[in-house]
């Protein structure tokens, strides 16, 4: 008994050993600039930019494939952000890949008209829709990114865009509505 465990024990030492071993030597190195495009990204998974997630547009961003103007949800910060990061040009948002929206949105869905068809659960890239099938579906409002994805599939229409309330994370003061009156600047006698 003593020795099957000592042999189990050494084994366990030489294999760790030698895996240890290959991911040091065998190590795959990424691309650092990719790293760095991706946490510019706003990691909505919306694939508005033509590519499956922010991810693999930051790869395609990386080798040249893709533009830095096609991130709806980055909007203009995003594009300055990427501009300043890769040395390129700012320019604005590509039409084609839609509009960024100022204030953010989530999805909503009216549960009393939902069918259960699961169409937008699959559409949902982040899963922030849970539901079964012929069940009533919901949103996890904190989950969904307001990419809209889960709108065209649904074929009864009962999925809502309503704004993101804010609450007392999110609130800041706003800005003055018009400019403030300055005293005259007395100039000494």
């Amino acid at each position: 008994m003593l020795a099957a465990i000592l042999i189990l024990s050494v084994l366990a030492i030489l294999f760790g050993l030698l895996l240890g071993f290959a991911a040091m030597r065998y190590k795959v190195e990424g691309d650092p600039i990719v790293d760095q495009i991706d946490a510019i990204l706003p990691q909505t998974q919306c694939g508005q930019c033509g590519y499956p997630g922010c991810r693999p547009y930051a790869e395609a961003i990386a080798r040249g494939e893709a533009d830095i103007n096609q991130c709806p949800p980055g909007g203009e910060a995003g594009i300055v952000a990427l501009a300043d990061l890769l040395g390129r040009d700012v320019k604005p948002l590509n039409d084609e890949h839609g509009e960024h929206k100022e204030k953010k949105t989530v999805v909503i869905i009216d549960e009393k008209l939902c069918i259960g068809c699961t169409l937008c659960i699959q559409a949902c890239p982040v899963d922030a829709i849970v539901g079964a099938a012929k069940q009533m579906h919901t949103v996890i409002k904190d989950e969904c990114t307001g990419c809209n994805l889960c709108i065209p599939p649904c074929p009864v229409d009962c999925i809502h865009i309503i704004p993101v309330e804010d609450d007392i994370k999110t609130w800041c003061w706003p800005e003055p509505e018009a400019e403030l009156e300055q005293p005259p600047i007395e100039e000494p006698v």
